[in-house]
């Protein structure tokens, strides 16, 4: 602490926290130090689950959330082969994953998409844009009678 005056000012030293590599023209920041999961963050429960991503790609379709409503979404599927590709929907139940161990590491809890043992019970798919948007509005309205589905 030094005191300038009636201030007083708190002299610090640079950060030696690594970050990412930035290339001249990277339009990205430096990626930031992830933080670990808490149980003063995420649901009632007291976890945080880190989110299911909003965009992605799999087994050559690009995938794109729509809408979201607790643990029911939308995702608009496209096929990344084509270049006027029919457009699906995937209406899903957000499942959710515990934290684990693998030897040293240890892997946040995360939210996952339903695996295809699990379609038409957590998943629907969908070509037309209305049914799919019925079908998101029946499970999420269904919501809190079929709360706390996890994946272990």
């Amino acid at each position: 602490m030094k005191s300038h005056g009636n201030e007083t000012r708190k002299i610090t030293t640079p950060s030696r926290q690594k970050r990412a590599r930035s290339f001249v023209g990277d339009l990205r920041p430096p990626a930031e130090r992830k933080t670990s999961a808490r149980a003063e963050g995420g649901t009632k429960e007291g976890r945080f689950y880190r989110p299911l991503r909003k965009e992605f790609c799999r087994n050559g379709f690009r995938y794109r959330q729509i809408a979201r409503e607790g643990n029911a979404a939308i995702y608009e599927q496209r096929w990344t082969g084509c270049p006027d590709p029919a457009v699906c929907y995937e209406v899903i139940w957000i499942r959710r994953r515990d934290g684990f161990q693998i030897g040293e590491k240890f892997i946040e809890p995360y939210e996952v998409y339903p695996n295809s043992d699990a379609w038409g019970v957590d998943g629907f798919t969908f070509t037309d844009r209305n049914k799919a948007f019925e079908k998101f509005f029946e499970i999420s309205l269904g919501e809190p009678a079929i709360k706390g589905r996890e994946v272990n």
